[in-house]
């Protein structure tokens, strides 16, 4: 995770999106703040077990919806990116996604999410997702109990 995180900076007070000089200035505002996402993200799951954590309020819709949308999903497996960004993988997300366009907060916001359960957030590890997709996948996979490793790995360093 030292490598991602290495990104991260404050985003700048003065920083103005609207009045950006370039896209890249606005890029880098982007990926400032999906590792800040990660960032807290991880530090959360250090703290509390994934399997007691909620994400969202609306977690139990969000879950059902999945499941009912992407029956094949196992939340313990390494993620197919390529599958996930094809033709026919988008339009399924896509379709997914905007049922949350009113309802959840920077829904389609970009946010990094690991492949794997199994993995911290490393440059090898990590893809760049949607919100909502985050939501989804991660979750699933606090549900089936598969982030509670990190809380038990920081709980077990701090005894050190």
């Amino acid at each position: 995770m030292e490598e991602i995180t290495k990104m991260s900076a404050p985003v700048p007070a003065n920083f103005d999106a609207e009045n950006a000089d370039n896209l890249e200035d606005i890029e880098k505002q982007f990926a400032v703040k999906a590792v800040q996402h990660l960032e807290t993200y991880w530090a959360i799951l250090e703290r509390v077990r994934g399997s007691s954590l909620r994400l969202t309020k609306m977690d139990d819709d969000i879950f059902a919806h999945l499941k009912a949308d992407f029956p094949e999903f196992d939340p313990a497996a390494t993620i197919n990116e390529e599958g996930m960004k094809s033709s026919s993988g988008k339009e399924r997300w896509r379709k997914f996604m905007m049922a949350y366009e009113k309802n959840v907060d920077d829904y389609n916001f970009g946010t990094m999410l690991r492949t794997s359960p199994k993995v911290e957030y490393e440059k090898d590890t990590t893809i760049f997702v949607p919100r909502m997709q985050f939501y989804a996948i991660e979750i699933a996979r606090n549900r089936a109990g598969l982030n509670d490793w990190i809380y038990e790995k920081a709980k077990e360093a701090s005894k050190s």
